[in-house]
């Protein structure tokens, strides 16, 4: 077979197939991890992936991946960016790392999960090349940041982050668990692989790399080139599957699917991609915004993919489109405020210059948000530092698990709902939605506010709260990335006593 062209063997050998004889195909694809109720099983050997490869071409690719990346980190490493590349830049690879790397390894469990309970025999193939990619993701991410450590302890979170009670982990956290480990093959894979992986993965992988190479951090660009080839392949998974979906009379179902794992991906991004985009990216190599990015990636490129299998938009397109003005917006004002209990650094990225560049991308963005950063700005330069930093902890909401944010006197309030007795907050009015849709889903989980109310905390107090989150524990807490340099042109402006 090594002689033959692959297209003379590889439909034969990548859908083998078996019909079992002494136990019945629900027994070895129980219902509740297999999915696709409703498709004949003839159907599943129609599943063709638009992206093809065989294992011999996989492993030459991955090499040459590796090879490029390692050599590049290896003839680099004397260059110190962690000195020379701007602070806002190093707590972006802070986030990014932490966020990032040990997710890729509950990645390969998702697609472990399709190498034994998908019914379609093209998709377990297909999937085994996808557990092995985010193995390889998890473990260069590991490997990339840990040269930092010894010169900033908060790299250390990119070990600790996932097994801490951080705020933004646990939201992570309940994101991923729902969308990776909890549901069926085929709604995981339509969740995972079509959702957040051909929108949101582009968004976070190809935007950054862009980013990185203007910063300086080459490095940092070839590593994540590296992973977003893979992610572009294996995104590709759910598309097959949501064609079946739609084609065996479940389009309502394809729809739902959709419309919840996309707002889900949407609003966990705000703070992973739009906050660095729009703050930390220094200004004079900073492109486009975070609303022109998801333009031109969601609103023009994932839509037409939705469109082109006969979906519509989902169905708070509207609200979605407005919240691209101000939801990650309010999520720097919150993440900032309460910036001891982050991990990273973050950028404030209010300078004058920058107000100038947020005005131009958002307008209003200074009679909003500008009105509130003015309020702080107040406070740092007349030395009340402890006025710019909340004595209590936000509300959080109960099915993102983010703070609850919004454009000052416009978009900014809660949305509650009680149901079995309890009442539950939500930041919009698609989370409520999401919620009433499955509420044995969500019900159960306790945020951040309903472990300090139930006494989870101790002492009940900011301590408690921070040595809960591991802060001090695994690592520094957050401060201004640029130790408030970017005040000084405002205490310049400050008039002197005559």
């Amino acid at each position: 077979m090594a002689l033959l062209e692959r297209k003379a063997w590889y439909d034969l050998a990548r859908t083998t197939e078996w019909t079992p004889s002494y136990i019945t195909e629900d027994e070895l694809f129980p219902p509740e991890l297999s999915g696709g109720e409703g498709i004949p099983a003839e159907v599943w050997a129609t599943y063709d992936e638009p992206y093809k490869v065989s294992y011999r071409e996989y492993v030459d690719v991955q090499r040459q991946k590796d090879e490029g990346a390692y050599s590049v980190k290896a003839a680099l490493e004397r260059a110190d960016l962690y000195n020379k590349a701007d602070p806002g830049w190093i707590n972006i690879l802070k986030e990014h790392y932490a966020a990032v790397a040990l997710v890729e390894y509950g990645a390969s469990l998702q697609e472990a999960r399709f190498v034994r309970w998908s019914k379609a025999p093209g998709m377990r193939n297909m999937a085994t090349f996808g557990m092995l990619d985010e193995m390889r993701h998890g473990q260069i991410q590991l490997f990339f940041p840990h040269e930092y450590v010894g010169k900033d302890r908060q790299f250390d979170w990119s070990h600790q982050t996932m097994w801490s009670n951080n705020w933004v982990a646990l939201g992570a956290r309940h994101y991923f668990d729902d969308i990776m480990m909890t549901r069926d093959a085929v709604t995981t894979s339509i969740y995972a692989n079509f959702a957040f992986e051909t929108g949101f993965t582009n968004l976070q992988f190809i935007g950054l790399s862009g980013d990185a190479a203007n910063a300086g951090d080459f490095t940092f660009s070839k590593l994540i080139q590296s992973i977003q080839s893979d992610e572009a392949r294996h995104a590709q998974l759910g598309t097959p599957l949501l064609q079946m979906l739609i084609e065996n009379g479940q389009k309502d179902k394809a729809q739902n699917h959709i419309d919840v794992s996309f707002w889900r991906s949407y609003r966990l991004f705000t703070i992973l991609s739009g906050i660095p985009m729009d703050y930390y990216v220094p200004l004079d190599v900073r492109e486009s915004s975070f609303k022109e990015f998801m333009q031109e990636w969601i609103v023009t490129q994932f839509i037409k993919s939705i469109e082109d299998l006969g979906l519509k938009k989902p169905w708070y397109w509207d609200i979605f489109m407005a919240d691209l003005d101000e939801h990650h917006h309010g999520q720097q004002l919150g993440t900032y405020s309460w910036r001891p209990t982050l991990w990273w650094n973050p950028a404030a990225g209010v300078s004058p210059e920058e107000r100038d560049w947020l005005e131009e991308k958002y307008p209003g963005w200074n009679d909003t948000f500008g009105k509130v950063w003015d309020v702080l700005i107040d406070n740092f330069t007349h030395g009340r530092t402890e006025k710019t930093v909340p004595g209590t902890l936000p509300m959080v909401c109960n099915v993102s698990q983010l703070p609850i944010v919004g454009t000052p006197g416009k978009s900014l309030k809660d949305i509650s709902l009680v149901h079995d007795g309890r009442k539950y907050h939500f930041a919009s009015e698609v989370d409520k939605w999401i919620f009433t849709e499955d509420p044995e889903r969500y019900r159960h989980h306790k945020n951040l506010i309903d472990r300090f109310l139930g006494g989870d905390i101790q002492p009940p107090n900011l301590d408690g709260v921070l040595e809960y989150m591991g802060l001090g524990v695994i690592g520094p807490g957050g401060d201004d990335a640029h130790g408030f340099a970017w005040l000084d042109k405002y205490r310049e402006a400050i008039p002197t006593a005559s």
